[in-house]
């Protein structure tokens, strides 16, 4: 017997067999229970959503020798025959070869005639929008009225190039593409039944390829399943199609995110090494980005396309909100760069430094040793003036912090973890007993910390991205016991999510040295946010501007000279 394909052995023959489309199921198996049939159906979308397979099972359900209804048998003869595709009244035609008038015509002429053997004649016409304008006309005044006993199933990609006078004829269903979570599990449900092994990385990988598209899917299945003579694992996918692995993507990001260049040409070279198209490299990289980017703006709305919901949260957090649209901006303009590149490799690589470099939050990993260092210097000096004692026991101190809380005029010094017991050594017990003073003087003033008090602190807190934007929009409600309670802004509430909290807790935490728990609710602000507070402060200093831009004699004599006006919105600092 010859081998027949997994498009066409695992053709759905009934509704409840269809993979999504849920949306046209729904209408088509109302209908057909209800007995509410229309005379002319369009089926339209991208290839291999279904439309073929759609017609023909309603064409099944139409001619069942059971009785109309959205479950056909599939053992009357109709049913087989439908199924085998040489049921005498449906008549399949493809447009594409078929577009001239006289075949519609030599077509129409068997409209008035009786079906041979079904309820219904059927008339399949696939790729419809490749008729002729002559053809459409001819069809007009048959598909509006046409005899109670014929149905037409009209399928095609473009229904755009359908004229209006045939789209208002008939009812019109819009396949959608189907999501790789979806193609994946269906997948994975036909290698089962044919007992094929397969790593589920692979079949989302297939999925992303297939682009929508299920026929696609298990076309590329059967490939797989010819190349890998086995089991259908990940690396062998990623070798067959020649697009770059997922996880080295993720892989690159982190490296971006780091600054760390060396591991970023490295990376590159792996995924070119495999999978030399370098167009399909960005291609994945600017659709990680747009995903990141729709994660840090409405976390619940992250998709799960390779199911990698977590990578792409967490990427998320680690990206700032400029990176991400800095690269993603940048791999757009960079595709032009690759085309148009005699060196692809060459380009790429540029492309990915120019990323790197021209971000405001780069800095090379063999600068960052130097800013340490003057920093261990200068807290080196501010110990020996503030403890002089640890000094004598260098070798049981491993390190000693002097931090300045400039908005609460409080000088914290905190030492690290001793490197041998204090036993009884008086300048050592001297120095636990200033450090848990300290402590308690901090805690105490984050007690104390009132909402004026934290407009300051805002402004001095090393943070950035999402998470600044939810700080900038709070109002400190209160703090007790180690653990501030915010209000945050209701209409900012599309960018906050409990993952950031974490975040949000360290970033305070670091400024006071000590431990420091956040709590957010959503709500509305009573005073003024640092938001607020900035924005009130630029219109202030836009202000200043103005009036003295205006009192200015020679803009003065400028605008008495030339009867100008003057385009306040207009004047910004040089800097801005």
């Amino acid at each position: 017997m010859s081998y027949q394909v997994l498009a066409r052995k695992w053709r759905p023959r009934n509704f409840t067999q269809v993979a999504g489309q849920v949306h046209v199921l729904k209408s088509l198996i109302n209908a057909l229970d209800n007995q509410r049939l229309h005379h002319a159906y369009l089926f339209t979308g991208t290839r291999g959503v279904g439309k073929t397979t759609l017609a023909r099972i309603l064409a099944k359900c139409l001619n069942c020798e059971t009785g109309i209804s959205s479950q056909p048998c599939d053992q009357c003869d109709s049913c087989i025959e439908i199924n085998e595709g040489r049921f005498i009244d449906l008549i399949e035609v493809d447009a594409a070869s078929r577009t001239k008038v006289e075949d519609t015509r030599e077509l129409l002429e068997n409209v008035q005639y009786m079906p041979s053997r079904g309820r219904f004649k059927i008339f399949l016409i696939d790729e419809v929008h490749m008729l002729s304008n002559h053809s459409f006309n001819a069809l007009l005044k048959t598909l509006e009225e046409p005899p109670s006993h014929v149905k037409f199933l009209f399928a095609t990609t473009d229904p755009q190039k359908l004229p209006v006078t045939i789209l208002s004829r008939c009812l019109q269903f819009n396949l959608k593409n189907l999501s790789p979570q979806l193609i994946t599990e269906y997948l994975a449900s036909v290698l089962e039944k044919e007992k094929i092994e397969s790593d589920e990385d692979a079949l989302w990988q297939i999925a992303a390829a297939a682009a929508g598209s299920m026929r696609d899917a298990l076309t590329l299945v059967d490939q797989a399943i010819s190349y890998c003579q086995g089991k259908i694992t990940a690396d062998a996918i990623v070798e067959m199609l020649g697009i770059p692995e997922q996880q080295q993507v993720y892989a690159l990001l982190n490296a971006m995110e780091s600054g760390n260049i060396k591991q970023v040409i490295k990376i590159v070279h792996e995924m070119i090494e495999r999978t030399p198209d370098y167009i399909r490299t960005l291609d994945s990289l600017l659709s990680v980005l747009h995903r990141i980017a729709i994660a840090q703006v409405l976390p619940e709305a992250a998709d799960n396309s390779f199911g990698d919901k977590q990578q792409i949260l967490d990427l998320a957090l680690k990206l700032t909100a400029e990176d991400v649209q800095l690269y993603y901006q940048m791999g757009l303009k960079g595709r032009e760069d690759l085309r148009l590149s005699g060196e692809m490799q060459s380009a790429f690589e540029m492309l990915m430094l120019r990323m790197m470099v021209f971000s405001p939050n780069y800095i090379a990993l063999d600068q960052v040793a130097q800013p340490q260092d003057a920093n261990a210097v200068a807290r080196s000096e501010t110990s020996n003036a503030t403890v002089t004692s640890i000094e004598k026991k260098k070798n049981k101190v491993a390190t000693t912090e002097a931090v300045t809380v400039s908005t609460i005029d409080i000088d914290i010094v905190e030492s690290n973890d001793l490197a041998a017991p204090l036993g009884n050594d008086p300048d050592l017990a001297q120095c636990k007993n200033e450090d848990s003073t300290q402590r308690k003087m901090a805690l105490s003033a984050i007690e104390e910390l009132t909402h004026d008090r934290w407009l300051e602190v805002y402004s001095k807190l090393g943070i950035n991205g999402i998470a600044a934007n939810v700080l900038a929009n709070t109002e400190l409600k209160k703090s007790e016991h180690g653990h501030l309670y915010f209000i945050l802004d209701q209409s900012q509430s599309a960018v906050y999510s409990e993952d950031l909290l974490p975040k949000l807790s360290q970033a305070i935490s670091d400024f006071y040295n000590i431990e420091v728990h956040v709590q957010i609710e959503i709500g509305e602000t009573q005073k003024e946010t640092p938001a607020l507070l900035s924005q009130r402060l630029k219109r202030e200093r836009h202000a200043e501007m103005v009036s003295e831009f205006e009192q200015d004699e020679n803009v003065q004599e400028l605008l008495k000279h030339f009867s100008g006006t003057l385009a306040k919105d207009s004047i910004a600092p040089v800097n801005d």
